[in-house]
C-alpha cells in the first residue's frame, strides 16, 4: 500500500474509526463517517498508513479540528448515477479521420468509477490487441464471483471500493463483493467508451448490427464504487485516488452530487489532482433538465457532457384493416400476434377499466389534449388491452418504452387512425415492432431531461461543456440484470438501450482516448479546447440544434455547450485554449474562499499572487443581474491560443454579435 506522501490526492487523507464505550454505560451522538483533509507537511506518523475517511461522533470529529494540521472535514454522502450507430453519427470511420490516425485509441487507458464491470462481456474481448502498456500499475483484484484470470489485454484492471458504504452501514452484507456488475451501467458506459467490436449486436431485433466503443482498441480499467446497496463519495473519492495511482490516461464519471462548493465536494477535488497528473476527466452533467443551475461536476478542470439526441428512431407499424399503414415510436420489446384485431378509439382513456375482460381483445386508441400521456399509458397497461396506441404531441414520444405493445403517434398521423375508426363499422388493425430507422432528420437535439447550467459551483466557466449522444444509446450489459419487464415476466439481455448524461459522458471519454493517442503530449485542457472549439452547433438539417423540452425552441450553450462533438474535426483545432494548473489556482483564488477551503483544492503550497476569474477557456460567460445592475454592463475577456496546427499560420478574429 502506497504511504500517504505518495498519494496523488492533492490533500492527504486519514482513515480513523473511533471506538465507543457500550451504551449501557455511556451514551454517545451517532458516529457519523467524515472525509478529513489534513495538510501532509504536519500529518502525525503515526497517520502515514491511514485510509481516507473517519467514523465520528461530533465531539469527537471538534477534537481532530483542532489537531495540527487539520484543513477540513466532509460529511460522507450518497452519490447519484446519471443513464451502437453513435460512432457512425459523430462520423468515425476506418476509412480516414481520428479512427486511422489514433489506430483505434490503442494502448490509451481509460479508467471508469462506475458500477462495476461484466467480465464475460463480448466487448472487453482482446482479439488482437497488444501486450499491456508497461507503465501500467493497476491490478486485477479478485472477489465474489470475480477472480484475477478474467481481465485480460482489454479489460487490464478492475478494483471495488465500499469502505466508507460499509462505514455508514456496519450491518451490511454486501451481496456482490467483487468488481462484477450485478445492474448494468458500468459495464453499458465503460463499452460505450472503449468497447470492442461485437457483431451481432441488437437489443430484441432494435438497433441490429455491429457494437463498437469510441475508442475499440484502447484499454479498460474499472473502479466499482457504485453498489446495489448505496454508493458514498468516500468511496468514490477512493476510487479516483486509486485510478490516478494505477496510471490511467482519462476518467470517465458518469455521476455525481449536487449543491456541494468546489472545496466540499470530494469529486472536485479529486479530479484537480487527476488533471495535475495529465489525465483528462470527462463527467456527465446530471439528468435534472431542463432547469437552469441543475447540473452537477461543474468544476472547470472536467469536461461537463451534456446528452443529446441521434439520428436513429426505434418504431413500431399500425397497420389498418383497409391496409393504410402508419409508422410511429415504439420500443415493446415481446413478441406479438400478426393477426388482426378489433381497434377503438376511448378518447383521454381515463376509464378503461370499464370495458372489462372485453379489452384483451382489443387494441384501444387513446388521444392526449392535456399532456395526460404517462397516466393513459399506465391505465392502458392495468387494463390489458391487447395493445395500445397513443397520439399526442408530446416531444418526447421516443422515449416511451412499455411493457405492453404500444404505438405512439404525433396527433398530425394520428388523425387518418381516428378517421379510419369512425369511418368503419368493424375497425380492426394490426400491430409489427421492433422497426429501427436511421438517418432520422432534425438530429441531434438537447435532450430535455439534460441538466443546465450555469455552474452552481463555478458560474465564471461556462457550463456544460460539449454534448454527445446520449438518448437511447446501445451498449453491453450485465445479462443477470433484468432490461424490462413485459407481460410474459421480466427480459434479460448482454445489450441494453438506455438514455442520460451517464451515456453522453463515456463517448467524449472515448473521443478523449483517440485524441490523447495522437497527441500524448497534450494537456487536458488542450484536449478539451479541441472538442469544444470543432464541436458542431448545427443538426443534420444545417439547422440550429433544438432542445426537446416543450416549448423551449433552439438550444443554448446553457443546454448543449459548445455543440454535438465532432472527432475528426477535433483531430485539427488549429488553435487550442490550453491551461495549467496555476491558472485554475489563479481561478480559485478569486472565488472568496478561505485560505484553508482554497487549501483543501489545490495542496498546502500555491500561489495566489494573481487572482482572476477569466480563465483561458473556449467559452465565454458574463453574470448579470437585471436587478441589481440596470444600466448596461461591460466584461473584459482576455484569452491566449496556441497554435497547435502544422507551421505558421493566420487567423482573423470575427465577434459575431449574440441576439438579446
Amino acid at each position: 500500500m502506497a504511504t500517504l506522501d505518495q498519494r496523488p490526492l492533492s490533500l492527504c487523507l486519514i482513515f480513523l474509526t473511533i471506538i465507543t464505550v457500550p451504551q449501557f454505560i455511556f451514551t454517545f451522538a451517532k458516529p457519523e463517517t467524515y472525509i478529513i483533509h489534513m495538510d501532509s507537511s504536519e500529518m502525525p506518523k503515526a497517520f502515514s498508513s491511514l485510509h481516507s475517511y473517519a467514523v465520528l461522533t461530533s465531539s469527537q470529529l471538534e477534537i481532530i479540528k483542532n489537531s495540527p494540521g487539520y484543513i477540513s472535514s466532509i460529511k460522507d454522502m450518497t452519490v447519484k448515477v446519471d443513464t451502437t450507430h453513435t460512432y457512425q453519427f459523430l462520423g468515425l470511420n476506418s476509412n480516414h479521420g481520428v479512427w486511422p490516425v489514433s489506430n483505434y485509441g490503442n494502448d490509451v487507458i481509460i479508467g471508469v468509477v462506475d458500477t462495476g464491470v461484466w467480465p464475460e462481456s463480448r466487448s472487453y474481448h482482446d482479439h488482437g490487441m497488444s501486450d499491456v502498456p508497461l507503465r501500467w500499475k493497476g491490478k486485477c483484484e479478485s472477489g465474489t464471483q470475480f477472480n484475477s484470470t478474467m481481465c485480460n489485454k482489454k479489460l487490464i484492471g478492475a478494483g471495488y471500493f465500499n469502505r466508507g458504504l460499509l462505514a455508514n452501514n456496519p450491518n451490511l452484507t454486501i451481496s456482490m463483493n467483487s468488481a462484477r456488475d450485478t445492474e448494468g451501467h458500468g459495464t453499458h458506459t465503460s463499452s460505450t467508451a472503449a468497447g470492442s467490436f461485437v457483431e451481432g449486436a441488437s437489443f430484441f431485433g432494435y438497433a441490429s448490427g455491429t457494437a463498437r466503443g469510441m475508442a475499440p482498441k484502447a484499454r479498460v480499467a474499472m473502479y466499482k464504487a457504485l453498489w446495489d446497496e448505496g454508493a458514498y463519495l468516500s468511496d468514490l473519492l477512493a476510487a479516483i485516488d486509486q485510478a490516478i495511482m494505477d496510471g490511467v490516461d482519462v476518467l470517465s464519471l458518469s455521476l455525481g452530487i449536487d449543491g456541494l462548493a468546489l472545496y466540499a465536494d470530494p469529486i472536485a477535488i479529486a479530479t484537480f489532482s487527476a488533471m495535475e497528473k495529465k489525465i483528462f476527466v470527462s463527467a456527465s452533467a446530471s439528468n435534472e433538465g431542463p432547469y437552469l443551475r441543475s447540473l452537477h461536476n461543474g468544476n472547470p478542470w472536467v469536461l461537463n457532457v451534456a446528452a443529446g439526441t441521434i439520428d436513429r428512431v426505434f418504431q413500431g407499424t399500425l397497420t389498418l384493416g383497409i391496409g393504410v399503414s402508419a409508422t410511429g415510436y415504439s420500443l415493446y420489446l415481446g413478441n406479438f400476434s400478426s393477426c388482426e384485431f378489433p381497434i377503438v378509439f376511448l378518447g383521454a382513456c381515463e376509464n378503461v377499466t370499464s370495458l372489462g375482460s372485453a379489452a384483451a381483445h382489443k387494441i384501444v386508441v387513446c388521444l392526449d389534449r392535456n399532456d395526460t400521456l404517462t397516466e393513459q399509458v399506465n391505465n392502458v397497461g392495468k387494463a390489458k388491452f391487447v395493445g395500445g396506441v397513443f397520439i399526442s404531441n408530446n416531444t418526447d414520444l421516443a422515449s416511451f418504452q412499455t411493457s405492453f405493445p404500444a404505438v405512439f403517434f404525433k396527433v398530425e398521423e394520428g388523425r387518418k387512425i381516428l378517421e379510419y375508426i369512425n369511418n368503419d363499422s368493424e375497425p380492426k388493425a394490426s400491430m409489427r415492432f421492433k422497426e429501427t430507422l436511421l438517418g432520422a432528420k432534425s438530429a441531434p437535439k438537447l435532450a430535455f431531461y439534460s441538466s443546465r447550467g450555469p455552474s452552481p459551483s463555478c458560474p465564471y466557466v461556462l457550463k456544460p461543456d460539449i454534448m454527445a449522444p446520449g438518448h437511447q444509446v446501445l451498449a453491453s450489459w450485465s445479462p443477470n440484470s433484468p432490461v424490462a419487464d413485459v407481460v410474459s415476466g421480466p427480459l434479460f439481455s448482454t445489450f441494453n438501450i438506455i438514455s442520460g448524461t451517464s451515456m453522453s459522458c463515456p463517448h467524449v471519454a472515448g473521443v478523449a482516448a483517440l485524441l490523447k493517442a495522437v497527441y500524448p503530449d497534450w494537456s487536458p485542457a488542450a484536449i478539451r479546447s479541441a472538442m469544444m472549439t470543432t464541436a458542431n452547433p448545427l443538426d443534420n438539417t444545417q439547422k440550429p440544434i433544438g432542445d426537446t423540452a416543450k416549448g423551449y425552441g433552439v438550444a443554448t450553450p446553457l443546454g448543449m455547450g459548445a455543440g454535438l462533438v465532432d472527432p475528426n474535426r477535433a483531430l485539427d483545432p488549429g488553435l487550442v485554449y490550453d491551461a495549467s494548473a496555476q491558472d485554475y489556482v489563479n481561478l480559485i483564488c478569486a472565488m472568496n474562499y478561505t485560505r484553508k477551503q482554497i487549501q483543501t483544492i489545490i495542496r498546502s503550497n500555491y500561489n495566489c499572487s494573481n487572482p482572476s476569474i477569466d480563465l483561458n477557456y473556449p467559452a465565454f460567460v458574463a453574470l448579470y443581474n437585471p436587478i441589481e445592475e440596470r444600466t448596461t454592463k461591460s466584461q473584459r475577456f482576455q484569452r491566449t491560443v496556441t497554435n497547435v496546427g502544422d507551421g505558421a499560420a493566420t487567423y482573423k478574429v470575427k465577434v459575431k454579435k449574440a441576439k438579446g
